[in-house]
């Protein structure tokens, strides 16, 4: 039995799951306004691992969450990642963050374009947009969007927290809002288990995140 934890933490959203050849057997998740993730980051992990009844040891590799997305979020999940394969000898996997978001609204829309969609402040997002065969329409980038932005992939279903903020700006468009789907580790099974059986890991000591952006750090008006 093939145990592969997998950690999502480019968000708000902090979401760990654990599969089994593939198949998903547990999961954990919360999300919350303020970033907690070092704090409930190894709870949650804990807590998946008690619920299969597994210690650490039997974990076949770790997958997380690649990027973009936070900063801050992003650095979390991949520390602990590579934490666990340096301690427990075992390979770090990688998945696109915003792939994997689109794998799980794939669930619920079965049949249409996906533009899964992560704030990256003021008009600017995180996008990718994919059709219902998982091919890629737009790649991965940070875009500044307008009224007009994405025109030539409609219809599509728009999610991910960047989303809200272009429900307004496109209304009228041929574009489905859903601002319930959230990022979630069990959009990293598939694409993990398929890399576990190529053998397509990453340099544990090595590997960093696609932040795509500079970290950003608000001015303090404090003196």
């Amino acid at each position: 039995m093939n145990y592969i934890l997998h950690i999502e933490t480019a968000t708000k959203v902090c979401s760990v799951a654990l599969s089994a050849d593939g198949e998903l057997v547990q999961i954990r998740e919360f999300k919350e306004d303020g970033f907690a993730h070092g704090e409930k980051l190894t709870i949650l992990i804990g807590e998946v691992l008690d619920l299969e009844g597994i210690q650490p040891e039997n974990l076949s590799a770790v997958s997380v969450s690649a990027g973009p997305g936070s900063y801050t979020g992003l650095r979390i999940g991949v520390s602990t990642a590579k934490g666990l394969c340096y301690a427990l000898n075992i390979p770090l996997i990688s998945v696109d963050t915003l792939q994997s978001m689109a794998e799980v609204a794939r669930i619920v829309y079965p049949d249409s374009n996906l533009c899964p969609m992560i704030d990256a402040r003021r008009m600017e997002v995180f996008s990718l947009i994919t059709n219902f065969d998982a091919e890629i329409l737009k790649p991965v980038s940070a875009d500044v969007l307008d009224e007009n932005s994405y025109a030539d992939f409609e219809p599509f279903v728009c999610f991910g927290d960047g989303a809200g903020k272009m429900e307004g700006l496109w209304e009228g468009r041929g574009i489905i809002f859903d601002l319930e789907l959230e990022p979630s580790a069990k959009g990293q099974i598939h694409a993990a288990f398929q890399k576990f059986l190529n053998k397509e890991f990453e340099d544990v000591a090595y590997f960093e995140p696609a932040y795509l952006k500079e970290f950003y750090q608000p001015v303090s008006n404090k003196k």
